[in-house]
């Protein structure tokens, strides 16, 4: 694909982008037809010479790639050379034929993201029309394998992967996805579409939360729901429409809640690390199609905490008590019972993950009793080994006492 941002579109482009001056096109509320403004390469190529340096101007196409990464419902996103920067990019495109609701959705999109300037967000560098007058907006290539692969292969039992994502290290990557939605959340922003498919883990360990094409604001009103590539979004039932993936839902997502807030994205992403720690999608025995998966949302609980078979892989070994708790509590069905922000759930979990595990049963009393007496023996040495041998010398004593009378 080469993608030239200056070309005019042909007779060809006709079907797919209206006449700048009606009223329908894409383009008709703006001053001037984006199409006429050429972008093409502006940085010279520097060639080192004995007598000094030659510049040399080429002017060539800005992006040039095509290896396809991803389709989805608003556009496809392909691997693309920035021959400016000299540099790979992530380049996603609109389907053609856009009409003004889908544009409307991919500004939307550019501006959402461009917003949300965090390190575990992929960022958004340029934005354009390519030589068929199709939009695209350029962002950071992530080179790595997404959540849903790493999942794929823990659940195959790879040894590789569960050398590298242990308990601990998928605590560490739910916890750039709970930082990703903090910020999102804090700027007034949902996402709606949290799933491991979604989610990029980075040849170097960052995590990344991708599209943003059906995030709205907080509290905001919905975008008219009449283009073709948002209807792929949409989830339909006999009650109208809802937006994102049927698995993943929030109940009140999932029954078409208009006050949807945090909660919801972060019963989302409960979801997607139950998923990431047991290896088994909690609606995986409901049946898997729309419905079934929707009145799963609505109403399959997880199971209790005694229950640990439930809670344990075949290809790895039991789920740590204070995850279970953790996952209890954060897909609840009542949204008043789950966690109320990213920033608790962090907090939670950095807790955990340092040893000071939440009381909530006796396995997790055990756990930090064990904890706390390890941390006394590293204050007190002198006298954890004092006591070490004076109390087995105590009860014998008490014991001859005892038989005594």
């Amino acid at each position: 694909m080469q993608l030239d941002l200056g070309t005019a579109p042909t007779a060809a482009d006709a079907d797919t982008l209206a006449d700048p001056s009606s009223a329908d096109s894409p383009s008709a509320t703006s001053a001037a037809d984006p199409r006429g403004s050429a972008v093409r390469t502006v940085l010279p190529r520097v060639d080192a010479r004995d007598d000094g340096l030659e510049l040399v101007f080429e002017g060539r196409l800005r992006y040039e790639g095509d290896q396809l990464l991803g389709e989805g419902g608003m556009g496809e996103v392909r691997l693309a050379h920035d021959n400016d920067i000299d540099r790979r990019v992530a380049l996603k495109r609109a389907h053609p034929g856009m009409s003004r609701q889908a544009l409307a959705r991919f500004a939307e999109e550019v501006r959402t993201v461009g917003k949300l300037e965090h390190p575990n967000i992929v960022p958004i560098h340029d934005v354009g029309l390519d030589e068929e007058g199709r939009y695209f907006f350029v962002m950071k290539y992530v080179e790595g394998e997404t959540l849903e692969t790493v999942i794929e292969r823990l659940a195959a039992g790879d040894r590789e992967a569960h050398e590298r994502f242990d308990f601990d290290a998928r605590v560490h990557v739910f916890l750039g996805l709970l930082r990703a939605l903090a910020h999102a959340h804090e700027r007034g922003f949902l996402h709606r579409d949290l799933k491991p498919a979604n989610v990029m883990i980075g040849r170097l360990g960052e995590v990344v939360l991708m599209d943003w094409g059906i995030a709205k604001p907080i509290g905001g009103a919905e975008l008219p729901a009449d283009d073709d590539a948002y209807q792929r979004r949409l989830v339909h039932t006999q009650h109208g429409a809802i937006v994102g993936t049927p698995s993943y839902m929030s109940p009140e997502q999932a029954r078409g809640a208009p006050d949807l807030d945090v909660r919801s994205d972060l019963y989302a992403a409960c979801v997607v690390f139950h998923e990431l720690m047991t290896l088994r999608h909690y609606l995986a025995d409901r049946p898997q199609n729309v419905p079934g998966q929707l009145s799963g949302a609505m109403e399959a609980p997880l199971p209790p905490v005694t229950d640990m078979p439930a809670w344990t892989h075949a290809s790895q070994g039991p789920l740590p008590i204070e995850y279970v708790h953790f996952l209890r509590r954060g897909m609840q069905k009542d949204r008043d019972a789950r966690w109320g922000s990213a920033e608790e759930m962090i907090h939670e979990l950095e807790a955990a993950l340092a040893g000071r595990v939440r009381v909530q049963c006796p396995m997790s009393l055990t756990k930090r009793v064990t904890r706390e007496a390890g941390r006394f023996v590293d204050r007190h040495p002198r006298l954890a080994t004092t006591l070490l041998f004076a109390t087995p010398l105590t009860l014998a004593a008490t014991l001859l006492t005892l038989a005594s009378f």
